[in-house]
């Protein structure tokens, strides 16, 4: 039973497969698309949560609670000068690979980190009017589109996004998850979005079938990278392919940014949705709209550079995320504020020259691909996550720094070769590129403990040029005598934080319980007492047994209920 349920896990917590961006095999000349800009946010610390209503006299004083860091997020795409849309060369994983775009919820439900529900319709409004694509939209499955708790068999595990979480919760500034949660993948419903569903899900039996066709509707997955980190340096490599006209071309990049509060917008202009179960996890999160920059620029046979410094934005996408009409500049966006709303793109300084966007269009001889990935060894390994480091190979051969990385896994002692390398799971490189020789390292997260994985990477350079893959096979570490997580007791005595019965326990205390007084304490005197009681069960077979003895009525009732 043990085995099947891990292979069972193993189904539900293996991330979506997805093709590697097409590239062109051993190129003599390609043409190069540049992109360069730094990101800015809102850095990490202790901030006062914004409210939704206007204080009262007799109000105590607002409690500053310690925050995470909040990154922007930034697609970037070509149009030509007529203002027809050529394609997506950029997009931050969470609206291309995750899905935030058209997920179940309603569109202004509060935020917080990894936030799993809401259809954050107001990222990218002109990006999405504008690219051709439509989509079904996400819904959840019992259409309570104001309830952030659903139904247990119409949820399965999460391998990405978090439980929400009041302000000032434990866990609340953290970056990763503090437990697995279960979380309703919705359903295709009726209407219609411009954004894509998310595509990391390998469906389960607990999901609707509508799962099991995110993946292969989701085209932008394939230029989907993580989102970079505030104040880093991003360039962006776009291959031109060999079809493509000669002529005047625009780049467009639209930025967003969660809780850029300024007068214009702010948690009292767009508060907090009143009424509804959960009003008062998470914060409000519509700040200033998306702003959108845009380089014209040339392709051709010589070579270019175009930048953009102060004057940089064009305007602003809709505030509601309903067209993707651009807004012209007015004094409703802060523009003398670094990290927020003009200028979410920082200035940046390299080689003499200082920008907000950098566009450098070149062309290049390039027939030699990059050099072998040296040996991998293991440089970190815990229960949930592997990180692997190797000596860089150069872009030609032992020169230069390659453009980037896929990297690879699946479960067990496989071979991955280039025949099956595409039909392994897909890890999102989010590390700096290394120069040649130097050490770099590749993580792969959201795995299972105690479980075999094979984990290749592969290098390409800016032409598209690839290299051999590279495989090391690694077991995940075993959960730690005593190593238990919110549910201590329960996670002891059925061995998995995995165990349906487990999750289904765990939502009952939080679904709840944890809306009363009277629940409070007790999941209070569950987390005070739980702990060691639960490092003893975990030991040993005969107390884990008779825990689940124990606990069988328990969970007879739970399953019963409806919350």
């Amino acid at each position: 039973m043990d085995v099947f349920r891990r292979g069972l896990a193993l189904l539900a917590c293996s991330p979506l497969v997805v093709a590697a961006p097409a590239r062109a095999a051993e190129p003599t000349t390609c043409r190069v698309l540049n992109v360069d800009f730094t990101t800015g946010g809102i850095p990490a610390g202790k901030r006062v949560p914004p409210t939704s209503v206007p204080p009262k006299k007799d109000d105590p004083a607002p409690v500053e609670i310690q925050s995470p860091e909040i990154a922007s997020q930034v697609v970037a795409w070509i149009e030509k000068q007529s203002g027809e849309y050529v394609d997506t060369i950029y997009i931050t994983a969470q609206t291309g690979r995750f899905g935030m775009g058209n997920r179940p919820g309603r569109f202004d439900f509060n935020s917080g980190a990894n936030w799993p529900y809401g259809r954050r319709t107001t990222v990218f409004p002109v990006w999405s009017n504008r690219q051709p694509f439509t989509f079904p939209q996400v819904s959840y499955r019992n259409s309570d589109d104001n309830n952030l708790s659903h139904p247990y068999d119409q949820s399965s595990t999460e391998t990405h996004f978090c439980r929400p979480l009041m302000a000032g919760e434990a866990g609340w500034d953290g970056s990763t998850c503090a437990s697995m949660v279960y979380t309703d993948k919705g359903v295709f419903s009726s209407a219609t979005s411009h954004y894509p569903p998310r595509s990391d899900l390998s469906p389960t039996g607990s999901d609707s079938p509508s799962v099991a066709s995110y993946r292969a509707m989701n085209q932008f997955d394939a230029v989907s990278q993580a989102t970079p980190r505030l104040g880093s340096q991003t360039q962006v490599s776009w291959s031109v392919p060999r079809n493509f006209a000669t002529g005047d071309y625009v780049l467009f990049v639209e930025v967003a940014l969660e809780q850029d509060f300024n007068a214009s917008y702010s948690a009292l202009a767009a508060p907090s949705p009143a009424g509804i179960p959960y009003d008062k996890y998470g914060v409000p999160y519509r700040g200033q709209p998306s702003v959108v920059y845009r380089v014209p620029f040339k392709v051709g046979d010589g070579d270019s550079v175009v930048t953009i410094g102060d004057d940089s934005y064009v305007g602003y996408g809709d505030p509601t995320g309903v067209d993707g009409r651009i807004r012209p500049p007015d004094a409703t966006i802060t523009t003398d504020t670094p990290n927020s709303g003009a200028l979410r793109l920082l200035l940046t300084s390299s080689n003499g020259e200082t920008f907000r966007l950098r566009v450098k269009y070149h062309t290049e001889n390039d027939a030699t691909p990059p050099a072998d990935p040296g040996d991998m060894v293991v440089s970190d390994a815990t229960s949930r996550g592997i990180s692997l480091s190797f000596a860089a190979p150069g872009d030609d051969g032992s020169i230069g720094s390659v453009t980037g990385y896929d990297v690879r896994y699946m479960a067990g002692d496989v071979a991955i070769t280039a025949a099956n390398f595409d039909a392994a799971s897909t890890a999102l490189f989010d590390g700096t590129i290394a120069p040649a020789g130097q050490p770099q390292v590749v993580s792969v997260k959201n795995l299972l403990p105690e479980t075999e994985y094979t984990v290749a990477v592969r290098a390409y350079d800016n032409c598209g040029n690839l290299r051999a893959i590279r495989t090391a096979t690694v077991t995940t570490a075993a959960r730690q005598a005593g190593e238990v997580d919110a549910c201590f007791i329960a996670t002891a005595a059925y061995g998995s934080v995995l165990a349906n019965d487990v999750e289904m326990l765990r939502r009952f205390r939080d679904s709840l319980l944890k809306r009363s007084v009277l629940g409070e304490l007790a999941v209070e005197t569950y987390y005070t007492f739980g702990p060691p009681v639960a490092g003893v069960v975990g030991e040993s077979d005969l107390l884990r047994e008779a825990a689940r003895d124990l606990l069988t009525p328990v969970v007879s009732r739970v399953r019963g209920l409806s919350w």
